[in-house]
């Protein structure tokens, strides 16, 4: 059986750190048989959730939400895949802005009238690149698990990897938060960081057969 994968880059960089990263997470997936697809919310249009309710008894198959946008598209290739993937870079000790709103509007699987529980039993990666080994990045980890938690998820953890909450890199020559204008994206000199991106892989492989053989 063929599973899924879809990566979801919450980085405005186009080819940063965090795109090198979550790209190293999808080649892994590859080369495991999965078949994979990142989405660039900087690409799309993303707006706030307002807790207007509509997702509580209004959705409909092709709308699970009252605003107009780009999130839809989402919706459903998360529905279909296996193993989602969250990636942020670290801003202000915590996964960006541009995936918390993204994060608030997956409220349509919970309480949705079409959607609700939609996502649940989905393998959840959470990947994050911080400029400083220390600089924020279990905390952004910690933003990711609790989306998971909450939409009935199971996060995919590995102590075989520098924290055992995630995918984690840094984009410092050695973490050390030290510039170094020749030092185009460190997380291709991040061991660490790229053993990090195999081992959840390999792990959430893993939970996701032993769920299908249930």
């Amino acid at each position: 059986m063929s599973f899924k994968i879809i990566g979801i880059s919450a980085s405005p960089i186009k080819n940063g750190n965090t795109d090198t990263l979550l790209s190293m997470i999808m080649a892994q997936a590859k080369k495991k048989g999965l078949d994979a697809e990142i989405i660039y919310l900087s690409e799309l249009t993303i707006k706030n959730c307002i807790h207007c309710n509509f997702c509580l008894d209004k959705q409909k198959a092709d709308r699970y939400c009252a605003l107009r946008d780009d999130a839809q598209i989402i919706y459903e290739k998360l529905e279909n895949a296996d193993i989602i993937v969250f990636a942020s870079p670290v801003y202000f000790m915590r996964t960006s802005g541009m995936m918390a709103t993204f994060i608030d509007r997956l409220r349509v699987f919970i309480f949705g009238n079409a959607a609700g529980g939609k996502l649940k039993n989905k393998i959840g990666i959470s990947a994050g690149v911080s400029w400083m080994r220390h600089g924020g990045m279990e905390t952004t980890h910690l933003s990711h698990i609790c989306a998971f938690i909450t939409l009935d998820m199971i996060p995919a953890t590995s102590h075989a990897s520098i924290s055992p909450l995630g995918a984690s890199a840094v984009s410092s020559r050695h973490g050390e938060g030290v510039f170094d204008p020749k030092v185009r994206l460190g997380v291709n000199e991040d061991q660490a960081g790229i053993k990090a991106a195999k081992a959840l892989i390999d792990r959430a492989l893993e939970l996701v057969e032993l769920i299908q053989q249930k």
